[in-house]
């Protein structure tokens, strides 16, 4: 069985803190030459990207490839909408999901799988101001149990 190789390009971690992540699956992305070189230089930014339903098709908004250094005049536009591919029976499912109030598309990864370029997109309801609270009190208890579990077995 051919080993699936995946090189993580960005991740946004700012999505686990502001979302309660609920569904996650893989996209396509559809990409210009120059963007593409790009991503593989690691030159992206996915912090406030999200993606949206338009015309019956899925968009991913917000994420910035900076322009290619070598690209001269066929450059791309940076914050350009950009394709995502998914089957049509995973549209459809997702475009049901999505009707529900309060949920959203958020981007997570944007990687490199077998030469192409991937993105992670996670089904996400927004969380509130005492969510976050609650997560980084929980965050930091889990830290000191740790803490005293490692200071235990060395004393």
């Amino acid at each position: 069985m051919a080993e699936e190789r995946r090189k993580v390009i960005t991740a946004n971690r700012k999505a686990f803190h502001d979302y309660h992540i609920l569904e996650r699956l893989e996209a396509g992305l559809v990409l210009t030459g120059t963007e593409i070189k790009s991503v593989r230089a690691g030159r992206v930014n996915i912090r406030e990207a999200f993606a949206k339903f338009e015309d019956g098709e899925l968009w991913l908004h917000n994420c910035h490839i900076a322009k290619y250094e070598s690209g001269g005049y066929v450059n791309h536009d940076p914050l350009r909408s950009r394709k995502l591919l998914l089957h049509r029976d995973e549209l459809l499912n997702l475009k049901l999901k999505l009707d529900r109030k309060g949920l959203t598309l958020v981007l997570l990864l944007l990687y490199i799988k077998d030469h192409v370029a991937k993105v992670e997109l996670a089904l996400a309801q927004g969380k509130k101001q005492y969510d976050k609270r609650q997560a980084i009190i929980q965050r930091d208890m889990d830290r000191e149990a740790q803490r005293a579990v490692r200071q235990s077995m060395k004393g």
